[in-house]
């Protein structure tokens, strides 16, 4: 389980609401939170407003520092 697309899907109040934010379905967000497949990068700034910036974009794709630079104070 993809523990920060957990932690979006609780801000936000569950898979559907995630979705609609992200402009995927459901069962897309489904696939997130089971690692069946990653969020694409362009989705990425929509699940950081949904939850109003609780969840980052570097905690989303730690696998593209070079487009989601974590904060040296994040370290």
């Amino acid at each position: 389980m993809n523990i920060v697309i957990k932690t979006a899907i609780d801000h936000v109040g569950s898979q559907k609401k995630l979705g609609d934010a992200c402009g995927v379905t459901q069962q897309a967000v489904g696939k997130w939170l089971n690692g069946k497949t990653k969020v694409s990068p362009d989705k990425v700034p929509l699940i950081v407003k949904a939850t109003k910036g609780l969840v980052k974009s570097y905690e989303l794709r730690p696998d593209m520092p070079h487009l989601f630079r974590k904060p040296r104070s994040a370290a």
